[in-house]
């Protein structure tokens, strides 16, 4: 794992050798790149003047901000450099709160923090140690890649880790979204049996599948067209919607069972639903 950042986590007079790490494995994605449909070539991708359609060089091109519509203010790399922030090199923790003061919302990217050194080693366990404990995270500011983030510093497993912290201004209200103020109190009789369902459905989080169905489908594909297979195909069948009490009560003896229930008849499949599978080759 090769570092991104090198520097110190500093708190009052206590300082700490450390070095910063994604967290994110990158390689986990499947990335597609956009090709010409005729010649299968890769697509240029050419910057050019929205007004006369002139294609512009690296160098044509400045940094403007938009402060009224069709107004604009250049902003020169002297500019950015006149910024003066404090040390590039320091994750300066401003203080300590407690865990639940901070709203999951407010979570952002996370990467981890390792010691730098053998002589680091030991304060860095003390730091992590007396998180664990004391049930309190760290909230300070870094600069990563030349901008100013607000972090929250926090042990996992035995190390340390920190997710860039969203501004709060930047959350919208719950109450903006449509008809969230239509949302009422539930039916007794329905509370009941949605807590006994949630009750027999609660397991650890580490048991729970957390696999991407999808990613390893879109691999699958793939490979297959790689390698010159069949394709499967088939149409997605719409769940049906059944009364929720009915569903509460069949959801519960599944839960409690192990079993599924029971499918209800739907007749025949309309021509066009079934699986269907196309035979291609890899282009």
């Amino acid at each position: 794992m090769r570092a991104i950042w090198k520097g110190h986590i500093r708190f009052s007079l206590v300082t700490i050798p450390v070095r910063i790490y994604n967290a994110i494995d990158a390689a986990h994605t499947i990335r597609f790149n956009q090709l010409s449909k005729e010649t299968k070539n890769p697509v240029k991708y050419v910057k050019q003047d929205k007004v006369t359609n002139e294609v512009l060089k690296a160098e044509d091109i400045v940094k403007g901000y938009q402060y009224e519509p069709g107004q604009f203010v250049i902003v020169e790399q002297e500019d950015f450099e006149k910024i003066k922030l404090k040390s590039t090199k320091i994750i300066d923790i401003e203080g300590f709160v407690d865990a639940n003061e901070v709203h999951p919302t407010l979570y952002d990217s996370p990467y981890f923090i390792g010691p730098d050194g053998d002589l680091a080693a030991k304060t860095y366990a003390l730091l992590m140690q007396t998180l664990r404990d004391s049930g309190k995270v760290g909230v300070g500011r870094v600069v990563l890649r030349e901008k100013e983030n607000t972090i929250l510093l926090t042990p996992h497993e035995n190390g340390l880790l920190f997710y860039k912290l969203r501004n709060p201004k930047e959350i919208r209200a719950m109450g903006d979204v449509p008809k969230i103020e239509d949302v009422g109190q539930a039916e007794k009789d329905q509370l009941v049996l949605a807590q006994t369902l949630v009750s027999s459905m609660t397991k650890s989080f580490e048991d729970i599948d957390m696999t991407d169905n999808y990613h390893e489908a879109l691999k699958e594909v793939i490979m297959a067209k790689i390698e010159g297979k069949e394709i499967v195909s088939f149409t997605e069948e719409e769940p049906e919607v059944v009364d929720i009490m009915t569903a509460l009560k069949e959801s519960i003896e599944k839960a409690k069972s192990g079993k599924k229930p029971m499918k209800r008849s739907k007749g025949k499949a309309k021509k066009g639903e079934s699986e269907t599978k196309t035979s291609k080759k890899a282009g």
